[in-house]
């Protein structure tokens, strides 16, 4: 695991430190080719520099972005607005984490892509990857 995650994860409480762990080493082990940082202060993973998932605190709870998720067809995952394509879910357990559904979603964000790198040279327009 990225050691700027690992510290990221290491000082939340401890029903949360469980939520990101499990989160983080799910998505380590299903996008081995990803890169991860901690980008806006929060844990994301990357792949040809493109963002495919995160995860950050809010007031619902721990909030599970795709960057894409709203290509995924997947009715778990909450769409809210129309001019991005992100999808997210939140959990306040680590007995909220459906792992297969997750597993799932991981396996359809390497397939469908949206190009958020470049969004700004493109003006706010997003084109379609895969």
């Amino acid at each position: 695991m990225n050691t700027d995650i690992q510290t990221y994860n290491d000082k939340q409480t401890k029903a949360d430190k469980d939520i990101c762990a499990l989160l983080a080493a799910t998505i380590d082990s299903r996008l081995t080719k990803a890169e991860s940082k901690i980008w806006h202060g929060h844990p994301v993973w990357f792949l040809d520099g493109n963002p495919i998932v995160g995860y950050s605190e809010q007031k619902a709870g721990w909030r599970l972005m795709f960057w894409s998720g709203a290509g995924f067809d997947e009715e778990q995952l909450n769409v809210v607005g129309k001019k991005f394509k992100d999808a997210s879910v939140f959990y306040n357990a680590v007995s909220d984490i459906k792992t297969k559904e997750l597993k799932r979603w991981l396996k359809k964000s390497k397939e469908i892509q949206w190009d958020y790198k470049n969004i700004v040279k493109r003006k706010g327009v997003l084109e379609r990857l895969k």
